[in-house]
């Protein structure tokens, strides 16, 4: 069975940063897809981005380019999510997804994920 734990979140300051990590366990992900989201108050599940687990491409979301960096660590089974440049619109819940690849294809969307984490919180503070 599938299990991901999201850690590492937490209150900080406009401009600081925070990684968040994902420990992934129950298969092997080689072919998987491991993505981050967010959702924030009375908002739509927000894509971030994602990295492929067996040769770790990378894609991310407009709203993060340049600020978020996605990575995975194979040999812990653990997948990261750094923070730089925090604002106030970042504080939101921060969740970890998996899928499957599905070759050319892009997934961005919430309901193409299959294996979800519990999610945790980051708050930004003005």
């Amino acid at each position: 069975q599938v299990q991901l734990v999201e850690s590492g979140g937490g209150l900080v300051q406009a401009g600081g940063s925070l990684r968040l990590s994902c420990a992934a366990s129950g298969r092997t992900f080689s072919g998987y897809v491991m993505g981050w989201f967010r959702q924030s108050a009375g908002k739509e599940r927000e894509f971030i981005g994602f990295v492929g687990w067996s040769g770790g491409t990378t894609y991310y979301a407009d709203s993060v380019k340049g600020r978020f960096t996605i990575s995975r660590d194979k040999d812990s089974n653990t997948v990261y999510l750094q923070m730089n440049s925090l604002k106030p619109e970042d504080t939101a819940v921060y969740y970890c997804a998996a899928r499957q690849v599905v070759s050319g294809l892009i997934a961005t969307a919430p309901r193409r994920y299959d294996y979800w984490g519990q999610g945790t919180q980051v708050t930004v503070s003005s």
